[in-house]
């Protein structure tokens, strides 16, 4: 592959140009030159700057910064990409590494663990592998860590009998692979989903994996399906998928793909498929669908009526009294009859402000 090429390439594709070039050459050469390859995903309480620093400035490592959170590490035996993301509270990163030895791949893991020994986060987790398309028409990816803290009241869904968590706890235990959840912006939906992602990471002991997307383009191909079905996620989760719920005989060409993964593979493996769309109403859904074996849920997130967003302020604030007269007063003069929770949880959080002092 010639300079022209190198330099014509993305910036996020340098790292994997680098490999495959001393791959081919090895393979040219009759060598193996990297046959052992690990990874490594955490979060930790740290800027992201400052570590990669750290990373950046070891003994013995050669390293390259693309980005201010990406680097190519180099040293005898030894190839690695990292790259991070940064949380108001923690930073994520992931490593990728090859190695021309199970002890020299493993040393490197040991290498970058002990650096984020004191940081390291050990809360549940789930990761995000976020798909999008780019300006180039190419299909591209980011992870990133989640904490899978969000807290969940039964008050916020009345639309659930029984409660969140069982009907959570129903859903990881089912045979169904396909959750539909509908509503208008702020009823809880990508809470909700959280939630889902995180009951996964503490029910399989290990951090979740989700494939994600909100871009419709990224269906129109066959290649994140792909990955789908022959990667490693727990979930597929599609966010604004409004095109997508309708029925094939109006037109959808891109809902067979869904229908071929929700059965077979992903149902006998328990990963799970959650649609979102902000439609309350989106219209009726295609029968193939929604039929019992595939869906477990067609799930209506709706609004909440004043005396159902009274309760739930009781649960957000249920030793403050102040804060409860004050987030009920400001609901009994809400302008519209009915509330979405994101404007409950404001409610809630502008009574709890301190008052301006006289």
């Amino acid at each position: 592959m010639d300079t022209t090429t190198r330099l014509g390439m993305d910036l996020w594709d340098f790292g994997d140009l680098v490999l495959k070039s001393r791959v081919f050459d090895a393979i040219r050469d009759g060598t193996a030159r990297y046959p052992i390859y690990r990874s490594l995903r955490f979060a930790a309480r740290e800027d992201v700057l400052g570590l990669f620093d750290r990373i950046a400035t070891q003994p013995g490592w050669r390293a390259q910064r693309l980005r201010s959170a990406e680097l190519l590490i180099d040293a005898e035996g030894l190839f690695m990409t990292a790259h991070g993301g940064a949380k108001p509270e923690y930073c994520s990163c992931g490593f990728s590494i090859w190695a021309d030895s199970v002890e020299r791949a493993e040393a490197a893991l040991a290498r970058i663990s002990a650096l984020v020994a004191d940081t390291r986060m050990n809360e549940a987790m789930f990761s995000i592998d976020w798909h999008f398309i780019t300006s180039k028409g190419q299909l591209e990816s980011a992870e990133i860590e989640e904490l899978a803290d969000d807290r969940l009241l039964d008050s916020a869904y009345p639309e659930i009998p029984g409660g969140v968590d069982h009907f959570v706890r129903r859903y990881l235990a089912s045979h169904e692979s396909v959750l539909v959840v509908q509503g208008p912006p702020g009823t809880g939906k990508t809470r909700l989903i959280r939630a889902i992602l995180g009951a996964m990471s503490r029910q399989r002991g290990r951090q979740a994996r989700a494939l994600y997307t909100g871009d419709t383009k990224s269906l129109e191909s066959d290649e994140i399906f792909v990955k789908f079905i022959t990667g490693w996620e727990d979930a597929f989760v599609v966010e604004d998928a409004d095109h997508l719920l309708k029925p094939r005989a109006e037109g959808n060409e891109h809902l067979h793909r869904f229908l071929t993964i929700a059965d077979g593979v992903v149902r006998s493996q328990g990963r799970k498929i959650v649609f979102s769309t902000n439609l309350p109403n989106v219209g009726d859904l295609d029968d193939a669908l929604i039929r019992p074996g595939r869906c477990f849920a067609r799930l209506n997130c709706r609004e909440l009526t004043p005396a159902e967003a009274g309760r739930v302020v009781m649960e957000l604030a249920p030793d403050d009294a102040a804060v409860q007269a004050h987030a009920q007063a400001a609901i009994a003069a809400h302008p519209r009859r009915t509330l979405s929770l994101a404007t409950v949880y404001s409610l809630v959080a502008r009574a709890a402000e301190p008052m301006p002092a006289a």
